[in-house]
């Protein structure tokens, strides 16, 4: 098992779930919806948990996408950072990327949250930036294959 540590959830609802790791060892804890919805195709909608969490500090929850329902609905989550100062509802922003409509039921897993580390940067403006092999190549710079 790796590394734990305790994260407090507050049920803002009676119909909340608390998030549930489906198997040891896994990255991300899923996220339940508390309403029913059919997302049609190209819709976005914010799924309400009816969860508030309490991240630590110098730490992130990410929301993601659940592999299932990428892979077979073309479901996909946005926005999906949780600040450790936030403690206000979490949603799960969703979007149907297929052409067709996909249902989602009350309780349904819609997401996943994983809680990672946070380096929090301090900015230097510079003139100049280090020479690296790739240099300012972007998208699709290292080629198809």
């Amino acid at each position: 098992m790796g590394l734990q540590m305790i994260i407090k959830f507050q049920k803002i609802s009676k119909k909340a779930q608390l998030p549930a790791y489906t198997n040891p060892g896994d990255a991300g804890m899923d996220l339940r919806t508390l309403e029913p919805k059919t997302l049609k195709p190209g819709e976005r909608h914010i799924f309400t948990t009816g969860l508030a969490v309490a991240i630590p500090r110098n730490h992130v929850g990410l929301v993601w996408d659940r592999s299932g329902l990428a892979a077979k609905e073309g479901l996909t989550c946005l926005a999906g950072v949780i600040d450790s100062g936030y403690r206000g509802e979490i949603g799960v922003v969703m979007l149907n990327t297929s052409k067709k409509s996909v249902k989602i039921e009350q309780g349904d897993r819609v997401a996943q949250l994983l809680i990672q580390p946070v380096v929090q940067a301090k900015i230097k403006e510079a003139k100049t930036l280090s020479e690296t092999q790739r240099g300012k190549g972007g998208f699709g710079a290292s080629g198809k294959k």
